[in-house]
Parts: structure tokens; sequence; C-alpha cells
């Protein structure tokens, strides 16, 4: 386990925002699906990237590394022919070869992948996953065809979005998860798969997912209470059956990540029509083409610059390259809260400038983060650097994330000397004095990034355990934030 020590300090210049992965996995998962040759770039791969890229290759599509991103050429089991007699895929488990075990999936370090991308043998290493090898070994053994393993690592992402994809085969597919994804709610998924005339069984609402479609182009309800993922996948799915479908969709959060989706399917040449909030209209037969894509900055990750910019900014403030102003990501809605508390801020076309109130301090905010969950965590640490009292809404969707991060939040606010509660669905924090501590991250890279933030307002500095964590959005976090630092 790693520590990481961050010191009290201003931050100053400039940084370029990393890509996101909201966006980078969507676009792996079209490219998988394309017909021809894609080229994404993006950087960095952080691992719930890597996971969806695994993803890919054991669909069947074939994965390079290029300068700036990579290279994937779409599966045949998704395009127009289809491959006779094929030699099983990676993660394809023959009834003459042992039962599957998690680490029996995992890409070898010597395949051309690993070697290009980075993605290493990741063997189990908790109990769940070795109660997640069991269960499927029990489901493998009363099945006469073995299914695909799909290694989903700890993304939910990939765990709901790919489940519909997989469902478009005429064949098992068992997804499965490892460290904190096996605490993560699938129950959605099974709801709306079996609605679909989808055979799938979770474990009691978690995973592994077991999945064997196809399904068929319908008409389908969807309660998407929690999550926007799974429809993500549906959306990306349902083009390539036989006849046109509609999905309504009802208590629906993160509505502007389905308008990502769409643009994403779009630039592969599939088009998706939204009837004001609740409907989508997806036409069949349609086809993904392969493309030259570039991947947006994220807003998620800069969210946290953008704080530390706020509350200790250099003359000058900082500025952070690579962000759409015109980006369907929620998590653009930083800016509004940023500029409620009196920062500085403006904006251009694909770049943030932020800096400290010209004149006065800032003040406290009030937010609604319910639609964009993720900047909870760097709002919490900005809320605990401002005098007063503070209210950030949506506390219900950090309940099942990396961590519990409601907990998480409170108990790294506490430590560091704030004051924080929840009332129903709001958190209160009491800020202005944060005195540094030793903050545990839960392994939440979300929870490290807003720890690392705190401590730049802090009176002495923060220690992070389990700091390594931040590589599952953002790889090299600490070496960019070391990078804006000034005396």
């Amino acid at each position: 386990m790693e520590t990481r020590t961050i010191s009290p300090g201003g931050v100053g210049g400039s940084a370029r925002a990393p890509a996101s992965k909201s966006v980078l996995q969507r676009a792996i998962a079209c490219a998988t699906l394309a017909q021809g040759v894609s080229h994404i770039r993006g950087e960095p791969l952080c691992a719930d990237a890597l996971a969806a890229l695994g993803i890919a290759r054991d669909l069947g599509a074939k994965v390079r590394a290029i300068e700036g991103g990579i290279e994937i050429e779409g599966s045949p089991l998704f395009g127009a022919a289809r491959l006779q007699n094929r030699v099983p895929l990676a993660g394809e488990v023959t009834q003459r070869q042992k039962a599957p075990h998690v680490e029996d999936v995992a890409l070898a370090e010597s395949t051309p992948y690993a070697e290009n991308v980075g993605l290493k043998e990741n063997p189990a290493s908790s109990r769940e996953e070795a109660d997640s090898a069991v269960h499927i070994r029990a489901r493998v053994s009363s099945t006469s065809r073995a299914p695909l393993i799909l290694s989903c690592g700890e993304s939910g992402l990939c765990m709901r979005m790919f489940s519909p994809i997989a469902a478009l085969l005429d064949r098992p597919v068992v997804l499965v998860g490892s460290g904190s994804l096996a605490r993560r709610p699938m129950h959605m998924v099974e709801t709306a798969l079996e609605s679909l005339g989808v055979s799938c069984a979770s474990d009691r609402g978690l995973q592994p997912l077991h999945i064997q479609g196809p399904f068929l182009n319908r008409y389908a309800r969807i309660d998407a209470q929690g999550s926007s993922q799974l429809l993500t996948g549906l959306l990306i799915a349902m083009p390539l059956l036989g006849g046109s479908s509609t999905l309504e969709v009802e208590n629906l959060v993160s509505s502007g990540y389905l308008d990502l989706s769409i643009e994403v399917c779009a630039r592969f040449g599939v088009e998706i029509l939204r009837h004001g909030i609740r409907t989508f209209s997806i036409k069949g037969g349609q086809h993904y083409r392969a493309t030259s894509f570039e991947v947006e900055g994220d807003w998620s990750g800069a969210a946290f610059l953008a704080v530390a910019a706020a509350i200790r900014g250099a003359p000058g403030g900082l500025r952070i390259e690579g962000l759409d102003a015109r980006s369907s990501q929620p998590d653009k809605a930083i800016v509004e809260v940023l500029r409620a508390a009196g920062a500085e801020v403006r904006q251009s076309e694909s770049a943030l400038e932020i800096a400290q109130p010209a004149q006065g301090v800032l003040t406290p905010f009030e937010f609604d983060a319910t639609d964009c969950p993720d900047i909870f965590p760097p709002l919490a640490a900005f809320a605990g650097a401002i005098a007063g009292v503070s209210s950030i809404r949506g506390v219900h969707r950090l309940l099942s994330k990396e961590s519990n991060r409601a907990s998480a939040l409170v108990s790294m606010l506490e430590n560091l000397g704030a004051h924080a509660e929840i009332r129903d669905d709001t958190m209160r924090i009491h800020g202005g004095t944060l005195k540094g501590g030793r903050i545990d991250s839960h392994g939440d890279h979300r929870i490290a990034m807003a720890a690392a933030i705190a401590a730049l307002a802090s009176e002495s500095e923060v220690s992070i355990n389990g700091a390594e964590c931040v590589s599952k959005s953002w790889p090299g976090f600490f070496e960019v934030l070391d990078s804006i630092r000034v005396d």
C-alpha cells in the first residue's frame, strides 16, 4: 500500500486534463463493434480503460498501442461476416479445459496487448474474487457450452455497459469483477435484461453476471434509479438488432452521460434519437463504422485541479487545458460552483482558467450533485477550506461507489479538523480550518484525490494511505499535482 504525503501550498501555471475515461470506455465499446480499424487518441490509459480494452480483446477485437492512444480492429463477432469454425477467443474456456477461475481469464504478459498497452496478469486478490470463481465453476458445469468470461476489473461502467453488448451474442457470457466492484449493485442489469428476454443471473444482486442472449428488439421500460450506465450499454447494443427499438426510462439520473453516449455512437456512424428526457428511439440494422477519435478531457478529474486553484491559486491562477466547453459531461457543473463561491473563472472553448477571488474571500455554497456525483469529493474538499457552512445534495449517489463515499468523505473532513454531517440527502460541511493529518483512501481514487487537494489548504501535511488507487481514473495525478506546485 502506497502512502503519499502532501504539504500545504499553492498551485499555478498550466496542466492538461486527462482523457475522459467515460468517453474513452464508450469509444472502446463502439470500436469493438465497428467494422474496420479505429484509432482512438487519449492519454493516460487508466485502469478502467485498460479493463475495457481487455474486454474488447476477449470479444475478438485486435488491440494495439499507437502513439498517443490505441488502435482497435473491430470484432468479427459483431460484423457483417461471422467467422466460421473459429478458434477459442481469449477468455473462452473449452469443455476440454479446466473450469475457469478469475486469474485464468486475465491477459498473459506475453500477449501483444499486455506488452503494448501495459495490462499485467491480475490474479484473484480477495475473498470476493475467490467466491466469484467458485460460482462461475458451478455455472459452467451446468451448461453444454462453456461461457466466454469477461473480466471488468473494478470498473462499474464496464460491467453495466458491456452486459447488453454481451447479450447480443447467442452464447453464454459471464462478467466478473474484482476489488470494490464485487460489492457494487448489479440487480438493475439483471432486471432490465430479463425484461428484454435475456437470461441474466447475478449473485443476489452482485457480480458475477451470467448472461445468455441474444435479446430481441422490442419496446422496453427501464428503471434507471441509481445509475445510467446500463442504459449506455443498451443504447450502444440496440442499433445492431434486426429491428427498431424504443426505450422508456424512469427515474433517470446523470442524464448528460446518455447524451455523451449518443454523441460517441454518432462518431462511429450510428444514430440514436432522444425525445425529451425519457424516450429513446433506436433504428435497428445499423452498423458501427471505424473512425479516428480524439478523446476529450475529463471534467471529473479536472475538477480537483480547479478546486485547488480556487483555494490556493498562485497569482495568475491555473490554466487547465483540454476541456471542451460544449461537453455533455455532467461534471462540467464544477464551473457553476466555483463561480458561486466567488472564484475567478474564465472559460474558452478548450481551456479553463481559475484563480482565487480578486477581492474578498471564498463564500459557502449550496449545490445539488445528484446528476454529477463524481464532483462531490472535490466539492467536499472545497467546502472544508471555506469558512462557514456549505451544503451538497445527492448523498444517496455516493453509497455504492468504490467506497461508501458519504462516510469516507465525512471521515476525511473530520480527521482534517472540519465538521461534516449528513441530514437526509444533504451533506453539511462546516469548513474554514483544516489542520492536516492521516487519511485512509478506502481504495477510492476520488477520496485520495480529494484528500490531496484538502492538504493544500491545511495547516500541516496530509498523509494519504492507499494513494495508488488514483490509477483507476488518473495515473500520474500526483505527478501532475507536483508539476503545478508553487512556493
